[in-house]
């Protein structure tokens, strides 16, 4: 049995190869997302096909072909090499797709370019304070008013709200219809006058999060993807988007691969962390989910060219198994690691300036977020596998 890929993607890998030895020195130092190193290297990925690879030329992207094979290459030739794979976030992950399934073709000219190259930055306005897992339930409303929608509510856990140009928002403006179907899904600007925003440290000492205000704030009206009270929709695609880049299978090789070397350097009485059985044990658990999820991908992938198959429960998995495998694989580098696994902010002895401490509490909040593990366990019970549904308890008897 041949397993190999062929003569012609033998020679796309050596093509990325080239490419990371020739620009690696061109990757991003700075940190800074809107940076002109951090731009300048999304926009050579961009031209190189290695961000923003099947979206059409038409719309700013490199528009290839899609194709299973090179995608993984490129994949794993970055993550061997700890290569910068370019921007992601909220526009590019979530909204890019979407819009280039639903929506106008002049939003389509108007936010994709400038989304994948970075220019345009953006939030997502979905949970409320008492709409989070029943996401339908939200209150925020938009009132139609002559060419404009007015909009007053609040959401909450609003991701880079603080740094975005521009938000994704979910708003009720048919009061009287059924919950589902009484919600439109609006695009506008974040310094719209009216829009407060007020941070949320977590427990990663940063503000990730926000509370974002609306007080009579001014839409357009075009401003709206699919028809109007359909936003549950567009709401539902976006989810199936971000729950799959929440926790990206190649992120996580990248991260197995810093852990291999970290437990080749580490040691416990003169010993390698990695020749310890116990140890060697968790990480080859670990690397086993982690293939297991990279050939889940790639399921999920051929079905953009095979639309006969159907990878609806290989899709429900991403989250759920994505996220609690990031969790304990950074807990495996900080065990490694002994008492200095528990040094954070300023500590010198630190290593990786604190990254493994920094991804353990942050995928930690993510197992809640975007739909907890306890809720992305329901979904694949009822609508994966058929099960029952939860019993529903009637208030008061709880």
């Amino acid at each position: 049995m041949d397993l190999s890929y062929g003569a012609e993607y033998a020679d796309f890998r050596e093509e990325v190869r080239t490419f990371i030895r020739e620009n690696r020195d061109k990757q991003p130092k700075s940190g800074n997302m809107r940076g002109e190193d951090t731009l300048g290297w999304q926009q050579l990925l961009i031209d190189n096909g290695y961000a923003a690879r099947t979206i059409p030329a038409a719309y700013g992207g490199h528009g290839a072909k899609p194709d299973i094979l090179k995608s993984r290459i490129i994949a794993e030739e970055f993550s061997n090499e700890q290569i910068n794979t370019g921007l992601g976030g909220q526009g590019i992950s979530m909204l890019t797709p979407v819009l280039l399934e639903m929506g106008t073709e002049e939003q389509k000219q108007q936010f994709v370019g400038p989304t994948i190259r970075g220019e345009m930055v953006w939030c997502q306005g979905y949970s409320e304070p008492g709409a989070g897992s029943d996401l339908a339930s939200l209150t925020t409303k938009a009132e139609l008013d002559g060419d404009e929608w007015v909009i007053n509510g609040q959401k909450i856990w609003t991701s880079t709200a603080h740094l975005a140009d521009w938000i994704f928002c979910l708003v009720r403006s048919e009061p009287d219809a059924p919950k589902h179907q009484g919600i439109s899904f609006l695009l506008f600007k974040m310094d719209t006058p009216g829009i407060e925003i007020r941070p949320l440290v977590d427990m990663t000492g940063n503000a990730n999060f926000n509370e974002v205000f609306f007080t009579d704030v001014r839409v357009p009206k075009d401003q709206i993807v699919g028809n109007r009270g359909q936003g549950w929709q567009v709401a539902n695609a976006i989810l199936g988007f971000e729950r799959g880049s929440l926790a990206p299978p190649d992120a996580a090789q990248a991260r197995l691969n810093g852990v291999i070397r970290l437990m080749q350097e580490e040691t416990i009485n003169g010993e390698r962390i990695i020749d310890n059985p116990v140890f060697r044990d968790r990480l080859m658990k670990i690397q086993g989910r982690v293939l297991a999820m990279k050939y889940n991908d790639m399921r999920l992938f051929s079905n953009r060219i095979n639309k006969n198959q159907d990878t609806t429960l290989a899709g429900m998995i991403v989250k759920l198994q994505g996220t609690e495998l990031r969790h304990e694989l950074e807990g495996l580098a900080i065990d490694a690691m002994g008492e200095i696994g528990l040094s954070f902010h300023g500590n010198p002895y630190t290593r990786g300036n604190g990254s493994w401490q920094y991804q353990y509490m942050y995928f930690l909040g993510l197992i809640i977020g975007g739909g907890t593990s306890q809720i992305q366990k329901n979904i694949i019970s009822e609508r994966g596998l058929g099960m029952p549904k939860e019993p529903k308890v009637e208030a008061g008897n709880a």
